[in-house]
């Protein structure tokens, strides 16, 4: 598997542990997702509806490079906003190309699907296939 140096050290720290733990481990996640930048609003941002909670994102891919990424997901779903919180610290800053080469399924090596339903982790797919989507429309 392809992933960006930081998404695949977060896929090993999930792996290491067992199945309670990597729960608290996301709700860790979920506590570290930083706030936007004072000069984005949710409502320039790009809904996931693949989410059942209200997730936002935006993708700055004007420089391939190096690609920012902001999720806003609220604290009340600390699933989500978990989910969120791991593409943020594991693929912001990464190329684009490097983000274009995850899987689509990376996250079942997370080994989360024992203990999320399968509704949540579609959540986290579809978070980042429009990530995906964004990097593709930029590069026009």
């Amino acid at each position: 598997m392809t992933l960006p140096a930081a998404l695949a050290e977060i896929v090993d720290d999930f792996g290491a542990l067992g199945e309670s733990d990597r729960v608290t481990l996301l709700l860790e996640f979920a506590g570290d997702l930083p706030d936007l930048p004072e000069d984005l609003r949710t409502d320039a941002m790009e809904p996931v509806p693949e989410c059942q909670s209200p997730v936002f994102l935006s993708v700055d891919a004007s420089d391939p490079d190096a690609v920012r990424l902001h999720f806003s997901a609220p604290p009340e779903a600390p699933t989500t906003r978990g989910f969120a919180s791991i593409l943020h610290q594991g693929l912001d800053g990464a190329s684009a190309d490097e983000i274009l080469a995850v899987p689509p399924d990376f996250y079942d090596d997370l080994g989360l699907a024992s203990v999320v339903s399968p509704l949540r982790l579609r959540g986290m797919a579809g978070m980042l296939a429009r990530v995906k989507t964004q990097i593709t429309r930029a590069r026009g």
